[in-house]
């Protein structure tokens, strides 16, 4: 990841609607678990949801990035079991979390069955696995490029890449269903215009306050919602899975 974008994506990533929903979601499907189980968030970036967790009660948290200046915030916020290491290839041994957390990580896996093949092997016996990533490969735009995506998810694939790898699904829903169709809009006409001037960029936009309240609380009343109901469609699509 160049550089600068992976300092203005730290940056963002404390106040950005879309972060702060996201983490909103995965507390709620935490709901209920044991504050002592040994957790492993792959791809914990700058540690914002450690973080929370650590406020929750959770102790025995642990993490993993490729990038060193992640881990290097990490730790300064004083999450010391963080370590540089690649999400495809995780050295811990068999059997050795009950919670595995991997949020927009499988789609820059090469080989996602590969990776988590070996996401299943740290992971107890009844041990989950809660996942999220990018929906749809008809939402793929210069985003996905810049952030070195591989793919975009379906709830059919990602369900097959769940069997094959031996988890038993216990939820699988799109997320970010409220803004589907508005951001389907955006990303045509934003695809049509970059084509045009012939340059890329990022979608990672700073935003007013009225904005991200505006945001944010469309993001959280949808979370209530998924206590009910999965979304047939959405902006990303997240599963819950069993060893």
């Amino acid at each position: 990841m160049d550089q600068t974008y992976e300092s203005k994506y730290h940056d963002l990533e404390a106040t950005h609607p879309w972060f702060l929903g996201r983490r909103h979601m995965i507390i709620r499907l935490l709901r209920g678990t044991d504050r002592n189980q040994k957790i492993l968030e792959i791809g914990c970036s700058a540690g914002y949801l450690l973080e929370i967790l650590k406020k929750y009660g959770f102790q025995n948290l642990f993490g993993i990035d490729i990038s060193r200046e992640a881990v290097e915030l990490c730790r300064k916020k004083g999450i010391d079991q963080v370590f540089q290491m690649d999400a495809a290839d995780p050295k811990f041994s068999n059997n050795e979390f009950d919670l595995i957390i991997a949020s927009d990580i499988l789609e820059h896996m090469p080989d996602d069955v590969a990776a988590m093949k070996k996401w299943y092997k740290i992971l107890k016996p009844g041990g989950k696995l809660i996942v999220f990533t990018p929906a749809f490969n008809f939402l793929w735009t210069e985003h996905d490029e810049i952030n070195h995506h591989f793919s975009r998810y379906t709830k059919k694939k990602l369900s097959e890449i769940f069997r094959v790898t031996g988890f038993a699904t216990l939820r699988i829903s799109y997320w970010n269903f409220i803004l589907f169709f508005p951001t389907v809009v955006i990303r045509f006409f934003h695809r049509v215009l970059v084509k045009k001037r012939h340059k890329t960029h990022d979608h990672l936009y700073r935003m007013n306050s009225l904005a991200r309240v505006l945001f944010l609380g469309l993001l959280q009343f949808e979370n209530l919602l998924l206590e009910f109901i999965n979304f047939p469609i959405g902006v990303s699509v997240f599963g819950v899975v069993k060893k």
